[in-house]
């Protein structure tokens, strides 16, 4: 089988054998995977051979379970699962548990076949509803991260919440606001995407609530900046740099600074529902590459000649 791989601070496609299947769990032939913001990240550091593509879809070929999966089921799928047993999962960090940062998909979702746990398949695999397409169910996995982030937010109904940077996340963050009650407005200095996301900036309102989707170390100085005192910026995205936020600001304007990584497997279940239920609409919001124009899908991802890159196999 096909699958890429990063070596030599280069993407290949390469052979390889098709994977095993290994006491419980499943083997899925996969149909396409979305290119993630963290996959990008792991090509910038330029260490060989990361795990590439986690936003998989495809259909089971093979499987020992004891769940409700079958061969020939269509399945949208994550990577991560915690062991539930942790004092990180026990207080509700599940993604600081050192069971879910170990598990993951094989090889991985760049991959015309993968393996998956048992505990992958209790956790975070969900058929595909018939209303969606694939490349549509793909956003599973960034969605349910997205829902965890407006989660801790704990948005009230009718505050005023802004998102700075309008690329995928930052357009699923939008909605996913909206359905949980805030008043959503938005900021991108590209002007496509400001106008992608039909969202206003006003920079006469200070925010109840600010979410940082850009990665840009001068959303910092936005953030501090339009964020209401006794707000909340909830951090969601890595940036370049080890810019940081003003203590005495936070402290005198009793600011609430929050990081928000990865999902709960409870998030997959809301992220799932709410693409289902047409509340969070994600069609034409990614563009198709094949795996063999992966380098390609990263590059015009780099150079935002593009919102998100869906990888069909």
């Amino acid at each position: 089988m096909k699958r890429a791989v990063y070596q030599n601070e280069e993407i290949k496609i390469i052979e390889c054998n098709v994977p095993k299947l290994k006491g419980l769990g499943a083997v899925i032939k996969v149909y396409g995977c979305g290119l993630c913001g963290s996959d990008i990240v792991k090509i910038r550091e330029k260490k060989d051979n990361p795990i590439l593509g986690h936003e998989v879809v495809g259909e089971i070929i093979e499987i020992n379970s004891k769940t409700k999966f079958k061969v020939g089921d269509k399945v949208a799928l994550g990577h991560h699962f915690p062991c539930f047993k942790c004092e990180y999962c026990k207080n509700g960090s599940y993604s600081m548990c050192e069971g879910f940062k170990s598990t993951n998909i094989e090889p991985c979702g760049f991959s015309e076949y993968i393996y998956v746990t048992e505990g992958h398949l209790k956790n975070t695999v969900f058929s595909v509803p018939k209303n969606l397409t694939y490349e549509e169910i793909s956003f599973l996995e960034p969605l349910s991260c997205v829902v965890r982030a407006v989660e801790r937010a704990e948005i009230k109904k009718g505050q005023k919440v802004l998102v700075l940077g309008l690329g995928s996340i930052g357009n699923l963050m939008a909605q996913t606001t909206r359905v949980y009650g805030g008043k959503v407005y938005g900021y991108d200095i590209n002007e496509e995407r400001q106008k992608y996301s039909k969202l206003k900036f006003d920079p006469n309102i200070r925010y109840n609530v600010i979410f940082m989707t850009s990665g840009a170390s001068a959303s910092i100085e936005t953030a501090l900046k339009y964020v209401l005192s006794g707000g909340k910026i909830v951090v969601f995205a890595s940036v370049k740099d080890e810019t940081g936020y003003i203590n005495n600001d936070i402290y005198y304007r009793e600011l609430t600074v929050l990081g928000s990584y990865s999902p709960a497997p409870y998030d997959y279940k809301i992220s799932y529902n709410l693409l289902k239920s047409g509340k969070v609409k994600v069609k034409g919001m990614s563009m198709n590459y094949k795996l063999d124009e992966l380098s390609k899908a990263i590059q015009d991802t780099i150079s935002n000649k593009i919102m998100k890159a869906y990888i069909e196999l």
